[in-house]
């Protein structure tokens, strides 16, 4: 008796029952005199255990159950036997065949009661139990996996699909409604009273079978987002260094703030996040976003934030985990800057929003080399870190600001509006200082070390980490980089100045421009003209001829009492012609719509002839929130000399002029006003 212990190519290796290991080839093997196969190794596969843990207790045991006689059929020996326990004589491979061993196992089972067990049901359990092990064993009954419809019928299962299917971008509904309409797209299909429908409970478990994962009956906007996601391996971008790739969104924050009429109102939240490090290098509140805001967003990214009255020593960037020391050699106006690093954007991901689509945003990106990467149409996940950033500034900050009213209205408590809130530039500042103390110092789960997972960075703390090797290039702004960052337009320098959304702009520095071509081919030879959205009181044209930026203020500069910006001038064109059906309004009278606009607006609704509607509000909140900046503001022009004034004058009247006759001019009342019949 030998066993094969070895095979190389034809050689085997055979040990006998003393341990002693011989090597011959296997054609002098099978070709020596009493050469038999006495006994062969059963090959049985391991078993999953996952399958068997979802079967019932009663099936796996009679799965084991059968194991223990396969076993005896195959080996001759039991599987709880002691070693050196002989066969029994019926079992044993040395004197019986494998199909004896088969038929007395049959008959000891029928014997013991077992009904219907012949030798061919031994044979079919011994085959599937060497080729599936224990599994093999199972009734196929207790482990039957149906399918999608569940039994029912297949043309009923496709309509219901096909009605989940049409209610990705529709409104929610319930289960009846989608019963309603599978029974209709039957009818459409294969005529009425053709396919059997289950029963109202069977509809239901069919439904939540088909729909499970879907939200089809939950929130419209988590339903259209999971059916936008790609149906693949979701891919994975690496930033290694910081400003790679930067992500930027804008969304309605879930607090009331007071707006400049002492009104509650919601403001919209623009942020940014470096992928490579996590950090916020600038989040900016505002009642509304416009495409001003997301480009002056680059400005104050590449700008260190400085540190402000009142606020913690700790949060300097000297105390932090930031290599200052290093970056102060590079950059001196970190000396006094917060912890928040500064971060240059090389690839800005964004939505196909009208802010970061527009021109001005645009042309930003270009000025500062920063590649715009636009996503798909209604595709979140192609910017998820911003997504969850934002979601995670509601939940970690907002949550704990006076005024927060909740995601939805289901959400809302009562009374919010009557909490004390907090003014627009008020919780400007509690952002920005939260982001600092907090955010770039919380560990982030997106940022863990691939040899030690089990540990998770900061965003400064992966800043530092990942400045060292990839550096740090200062981008110093001016009052000029400032008017680079505005929105442009072409325009004509006539001899009456420039014309700009039908307000005049004029000064003694375009004379020798006047009528004259800049010598831009490309743009008609006109001049390339820069405005502010948010200050209508001046412009600033290119000196094509020289240098620099020319400085033009508004010819009605005098008449209104503070500046106010595009918005508040295109509201108050549209009431004046809606009022008195002038599709132009004059100029003058626009602008002293908009001081009366903004004058109610300060005084409050107390004193207001009538109520204002929410677009009024809007507007005085968009001009009173833009009034006190952040950024770098351009060099205003530089007021005329009192001599040239004095000059002026005594030219105009002439030295032995007679006194002329003054017709004094009546004072317009707004509020006598709106008291006449039109």
């Amino acid at each position: 008796m030998h066993t094969v212990v070895g095979l190389a190519g034809t050689l085997v290796r055979l040990a006998d029952e003393h341990g002693q290991v011989s090597a011959l080839h296997l054609a002098q093997l099978q070709a020596s005199p009493g050469f038999a196969i006495v006994a062969q190794q059963a090959a049985v596969r391991v078993s999953p255990a996952g399958r068997l843990e979802r079967l019932p207790e009663q099936g796996v045991a009679r799965a084991a159950w059968w194991e223990g006689h396969i076993l005896e059929v195959l080996t001759g020996r039991v599987t709880d036997a002691a070693p050196g326990t002989r066969p029994r004589p019926a079992y044993d491979p040395a004197v019986r065949s494998l199909a004896e061993r088969e038929q007395a196992k049959a008959a000891e089972l029928t014997a013991a009661g077992q009904a219907g067990v012949s030798a061919g049901t031994v044979r079919r359990k011994r085959l599937r139990y060497q080729a599936k092990g224990l599994n093999g064993l199972v009734d196929g009954r207790a482990d039957r996996q149906r399918g999608g419809g569940g039994g029912v019928d297949a043309r009923v299962v496709a309509a219901l699909e096909q009605a989940i299917a049409e209610a990705t971008d529709a409104s929610s509904r319930t289960v009846s409604w989608f019963r309603w309409r599978t029974e209709q797209l039957l009818a459409q299909q294969h005529g009425a009273q053709t396919a059997a429908m289950p029963s109202r409970a069977g509809f239901y478990r069919l439904f939540a079978r088909l729909s499970k994962g879907r939200h089809t009956t939950g929130s419209a906007r988590t339903r259209r987002s999971l059916a936008g996601r790609p149906p693949g391996q979701f891919g994975q971008v690496i930033a290694a260094r910081p400003g790679e790739l930067v992500q930027i969104d804008s969304t309605p924050l879930d607090v009331l703030v007071l707006l400049a009429d002492g009104v509650p109102g919601r403001v919209e939240l623009t942020g940014m996040v470096d992928l490579a490090t996590r950090s916020v290098p600038v989040a900016v509140l505002a009642p509304s976003t416009k495409s001003v805001d997301a480009a002056l967003l680059l400005a104050r990214c590449v700008t260190p934030e400085p540190m402000r009255p009142g606020w913690s020593q700790a949060l300097a960037m000297a105390r932090s985990v930031l290599p200052h020391r290093h970056l102060l050699a590079v950059d001196e106006r970190l000396a006094q800057a917060a912890a928040r690093p500064v971060i240059v954007p090389e690839t800005i991901v964004c939505d196909r929003g009208k802010a970061f689509m527009s021109q001005g945003f645009r042309s930003a990106c270009r000025w500062l080399g920063i590649s715009l990467q636009p996503a798909h149409p209604r595709t979140p996940t192609d910017k998820p870190h911003i997504e969850r950033t934002i979601e995670s500034v509601g939940s970690l900050f907002a949550q704990f600001v006076a005024g927060f009213a909740g995601s939805s209205a289901e959400r809302r408590g009562r009374n919010v509006h009557q909490e004390p809130l907090w003014s627009l530039l008020e919780l400007q500042d509690l952002l920005d200082e939260w982001l600092i103390a907090a955010w770039q110092n919380r560990p982030h789960d997106g940022l863990r070390d691939p040899a030690a997972p089990g540990r998770a960075f900061s965003p400064n703390q992966r800043y530092a980490a990942l400045v060292q090797a990839a550096g740090y290039v200062p981008v110093a702004l001016s009052g000029d980089d400032y008017v680079e960052l505005l929105p442009g337009c072409w325009r004509a320098i006539n001899a009456y100045g420039i014309k700009l959304n039908h307000r005049t702009y004029d000064s003694a520095e375009l004379n020798p421009l006047r009528r004259q071509d800049s010598g831009v081919a490309a743009r008609k030879h006109l001049w390339e003209v820069h405005y502010d959205p948010y200050d209508v009181t001046r412009i600033w044209v290119r000196n094509h001829r020289g240098q620099g930026w020319i400085t033009v203020p508004w010819r009605h500069l005098g008449s209104v009492p503070v500046p106010f910006g595009e918005l508040a001038w295109d509201h108050a064109r549209e009431q004046l012609a809606g009022r008195d059906g002038t599709a132009d309004p004059d100029e003058q009278a626009v602008a002293a719509a908009v001081a009366e606009l903004l004058g109610a607006a300060s005084r409050g609704p107390a004193h207001h002839g009538a109520a204002a509607s929410a677009r009024d509000r809007k507007v005085a909140a968009r001009t009173r929130a833009t009034s006190q900046r952040t950024w770098p503001a351009p060099t205003p022009p530089a007021p005329e000399p009192a001599a040239a004034l004095e000059t002026s004058d005594q030219q105009d009247e002439g030295a032995d002029a007679p006194a002329s006759r003054v017709v004094p001019l009546g004072v317009f009342d707004p509020y006598q006003e709106a008291t006449k019949p039109w």
